[in-house]
């Protein structure tokens, strides 16, 4: 198991400079990467980290919190269930004297902030004109900031960790506001020690330490998700000489046997790769920390900056899970997704993402499955047009009015409304269930090599309204935005999502080839880097090579 080594630096540091009193070598190397950066209107310090992502940033703060309690020998306690998607520790009010004077010799060696919980501007916690401020405040929001080299990312206090005063009531500690789980505890009750992760979820491969706690917050809430969730994508390289002589050949074989397709049924922009799925990959591992595995499901490809031992991480070719061989090679999304449930030790419960949907912020399963399983699906102001299919219609069109026509069928209900763009949350056995109920529809999309007006699509839009009338989904509710990079005021609205950061997921497509496609790859290009400058773990360090064949890398097809 990894660990993240600026929380054991940072820790050790804190800790003989705040404690021991001894000027140290490390104090140097601490404020020699500290930097002044802008941050939510105000001009803070922060600690500039190599790697920096949002879930560290959130877990370090914890970290640092507990070692100093620790080593101060205050008595202290992890919280969970304040409602809050940060982590919490409480302590009894009692010491609060000696909590604060221990934290502001901390935040005067090693600068920090800290705010009220709610609406509070960040202040310097090594200032006890800070401390006099918020003596009144009976929960506490503290940080130690920390950006990345280029400081597009900055986490400051809303990735920090509160810290709560406990009051004591005959002999009891009263919680200062709800939690859900226990709001009194006994003055002497039992303390008991649990992984820093259950209160600040890290990826599996990394470890925090322990730290202390009450029995009842270590228990399995009902608001817990208790199952795995995985993520799947779909991607294709349309510059791969063998994958574009593939989908030639199959449309001169199908030329002249059936109608002509359908303009966008394979347009160059259905299949364009502008490296996309490297800056979604950074935006799971930024963002989406509690993801278990990842798939990623080609036709023989594989990008050649991939990191494919990386624990977690699996490419699957189209081969290992078509039912019927015969339908490959397919150039069809429709007919792809219709297999993903086929796909070897997926979990139940997974994310279908196309590589150009990105997380924006810190998102939490919850905003995708029910604890008790229940899936959730986004449904778009954009409507499927009335009527029965004609020529005319786009293929997504077709599509959802094939959907409509099954859903009708079963169930007696008009379905109107697309989908978002978003991470589609699905299910295996809901996924398997279609496969047999619509057998026929089923067999037709998988054999479409092309978008054709007879798909159905499976997984971004029937699951979910076959789910919803099955009572095993919800109507979901996520900030989220579709940027088409064809339209005039797209760089205008990429530079406001780069600044504000206010979205959970986002889109970025067109379904026309532009005139000028390198000035539309180098405006996609620069605000990707921006908004994800940090590598994740599934990239190879400081490659930039062409796509290369499974074979070629030794990756099993299957």
């Amino acid at each position: 198991m990894q660990t993240l080594a600026a929380f054991d630096s940072s820790r050790t540091a804190l800790v003989k400079l705040a404690l021991g009193g001894r000027r140290s070598p490390a104090r140097h190397s601490l404020h020699a990467s500290m930097r002044v950066v802008r941050h939510g209107g105000q001009h803070l310090r922060a600690m500039v980290v190599p790697g920096a992502t949002e879930w560290a940033a959130r877990a370090r703060n914890l970290h640092l919190l507990v070692a100093v309690l620790e080593d101060a020998e205050i008595d202290h306690f992890a919280v969970r269930g304040t409602g809050k998607n940060v982590p919490c520790v409480g302590v009894p009010a009692a010491l609060r004297d000696d909590v604060e004077e221990v934290l502001q010799l901390v935040f005067g060696r090693n600068p920090g902030y800290v705010c009220e919980v709610s609406g509070g501007q960040p202040r310097p916690g090594g200032s006890a004109k800070t401390w006099r401020r918020l003596r009144s405040q009976k929960v506490l929001r503290l940080s130690w900031n920390v950006c990345d080299p280029t400081e597009n990312l900055v986490f400051g206090h809303e990735s920090g960790c509160d810290l709560e005063f406990w009051d004591e009531v005959d002999g009891e500690l009263l919680a200062p506001r709800p939690n859900a789980v226990v709001t009194n505890t006994p003055l002497d009750g039992e303390r008991r020690f649990a992984e820093q992760r259950l209160f600040s979820p890290v990826p599996f491969l990394y470890g925090t330490g322990e730290t202390r706690t009450l029995p009842e917050f270590t228990a399995a809430l009902i608001g817990d998700h208790l199952y795995p969730i995985d993520v799947v994508y779909t991607w294709v390289d349309d510059s791969d000489p063998v994958w574009r002589a593939r989908k030639n050949a199959a449309q001169r074989e199908l030329a002249g046997r059936t109608a002509p397709l359908h303009a966008q049924a394979a347009n160059d922009a259905r299949f364009t790769s502008r490296d996309e799925l490297r800056y979604s990959l950074r935006s799971i591992h930024q963002y989406a920390p509690w993801v278990r595995n990842i798939f990623l499901v080609t036709a023989g490809q594989v990008p050649g900056w991939l990191n494919t031992d990386y624990p977690g991480l699996r490419v699957v070719d189209h081969r290992e899970i078509f039912s019927d061989p015969e339908a490959l090679p397919t150039f069809n999304s429709h007919a792809i997704e219709s297999q993903l449930h086929h796909i070897p030790d997926l979990a139940e419960h997974f994310l279908y993402l196309n590589d150009d949907v990105f997380f924006g912020r810190p998102v939490h399963p919850e905003q995708f499955f029910h604890p008790n399983g229940l899936t959730k699906f986004f449904m778009s102001k954009a409507l499927i047009p009335p009527g029965q299919i004609t020529p005319d219609d786009l293929p997504v069109n077709a599509a959802g009015k094939n959907s409509r026509g099954l859903i009708a069928q079963q169930f007696g209900t008009f379905i109107s409304q697309k989908m978002k763009h978003t991470p589609h949350a699905l299910r295996r056995s809901v996924l398997s269930e279609i496969e047999q109920v619509y057998e026929r529809a089923h067999w037709v999309t998988q054999h479409s090599r092309f978008r054709s007006p007879h798909d159905v699509p499976i997984a971004s839009s029937l699951h979910h309204y076959y789910a919803y009338h099955s009572a095993r989904a919800t109507v979901g509710d996520l900030r989220y935005v579709y940027i088409d990079i064809g339209d005039g005021k797209a760089q205008q609205r990429l530079d406001r999502l780069v600044a504000r950061r206010d979205f959970d997921t986002f889109c970025i497509n067109d379904t026309v080839v532009p005139e000028d496609r390198e000035a539309q790859a180098r405006m996609v290009a620069r605000f990707l880097d921006r908004y994800f400058p940090v590598p994740s773990p599934f990239e190879l360090p400081q490659v930039d090579v062409p796509a290369g064949r499974l074979a070629e890398l030794g990756v099993a097809a299957g």
